[in-house]
């Protein structure tokens, strides 16, 4: 639309207006002899130097033992084995709730004991100990470390002493002051070991090679995903000795059971597992004793996160792990964390049972 003429007179005016400030401002400068300074631009300031706050996490490995992840570097020393008294007069005994790896063996009188080992948390007592047995060389050797016992037919302490394990025995004088009798026990079930000192007194053991496969835990270990549910581990050893895992699926361990009841530990916690090993073994009786046969191969099951797969165990020589295999041929996974082994007759039995419905 074309402006009116009141509007054009009045745009007029204002630029007459303009005009007149623009030539009064110019003469007002000329006067004061100034020029029209530019608008001054803002300084910039330097930027502060920058500190990075990451701290990079420590390096990580596998422990040997257990297959849990811990600090590069931390577990630098020997593993410790003790032969372990299961009468019971023996209960409850020491330090078995902090083990990496306990084997349990028949011995005579269709009783067991166990090859227990630490070496993820090495404890200031363990015990109490007994005397050495014609298969506990085989079953200590792939560790290497120290083992603790308290003595034995001098047969089986000639073959012990034949292993590349360091044997700390009761009554020696390179033990003596780290055994002792405890006062609330009775003998022969009372000889106590001050694990952690003892360990300490040989830096120079090297640690143990890792002896199982491991999944990163006992859900995706091969047991948990491919094997059948199981909600009772039921074995024999002998018609006197039972023992049993029960699936608590709270904690996804396995708890021990021994006559009947709950295997409780010295502070009264019932004993657990993140994996049971089970594998049937020959027994011999050639030196006198039962011996377990641990050189070949044989039946085995792994029990981890609620199942339990089929396989088979193989050991060719002392000084190496027991690999297990699946009826497929491929190596079986545990779950990180501790493990019985438990060394079941031929002669007994392995029952598997499903949970409740």
């Amino acid at each position: 639309m074309c402006p009116q003429p009141a509007d054009t007179w009045r745009r007029a005016r204002v630029r007459r207006s303009l005009a007149v400030w623009g030539v009064a401002a110019a003469a007002a400068l000329a006067i004061s002899g100034c020029e029209a300074l530019p608008t001054p631009s803002p300084t910039p300031s330097a930027s502060p130097d920058y500190t990075s706050t990451y701290e990079p996490p420590a390096p990580t490995e596998l422990a040997p033992l257990r297959g849990t992840t811990v600090e590069a570097g931390s577990l630098a020393h020997a593993s410790v084995a003790a032969k372990i008294d299961n009468h019971w007069d023996a209960r409850p005994q020491l330090g078995l709730e902090r083990t990496d790896i306990v084997f349990e063996e028949l011995v005579e009188g269709g009783i067991t004991r166990y090859v227990a080992v630490w070496h993820s948390d090495i404890p200031e007592e363990l015990g109490p100990i007994r005397s050495i047995r014609p298969m506990d060389p085989d079953i200590a050797s792939p560790f290497g470390g120290i083992i603790f016992y308290a003595g034995g037919q001098p047969q089986f302490v000639s073959m012990m002493r034949s292993t590349p394990v360091y044997n700390a025995i009761h009554g020696q004088g390179d033990t003596a002051a780290y055994m002792y009798r405890a006062g609330d026990r009775s003998a022969p079930h009372n000889v106590i070991v001050k694990a952690r000192e003892f360990l300490a007194t040989q830096p120079d053991i090297a640690a143990p090679k890792q002896q199982f496969a491991y999944s990163l835990d006992a859900a995706s270990s091969t047991a948990a995903k491919e094997g059948s549910p199981t909600g009772t581990l039921q074995l024999a050893f002998s018609n006197g000795f039972r023992p049993a895992w029960g699936y608590d699926a709270a904690s996804g361990r396995y708890l021990r059971f021994q006559d009947g009841a709950p295997d409780l530990d010295s502070s009264g916690a019932q004993l657990s597992a993140t994996n049971v090993v089970t594998v049937r073994v020959p027994i011999t009786h050639g030196t006198g004793v039962p011996k377990t046969e641990l050189l070949g191969s044989g039946e085995a099951w792994v029990t981890t996160g609620g199942g339990t797969v089929h396989g088979s165990w193989h050991k060719a020589a002392a000084t190496d792990a027991i690999t297990l295999l699946g009826d497929d041929g491929i190596v079986l996974r545990l779950g990180a964390g501790n493990t019985w082994v438990e060394l079941v007759p031929l002669e007994g039995s392995v029952e598997i049972i499903p949970p409740a419905a």
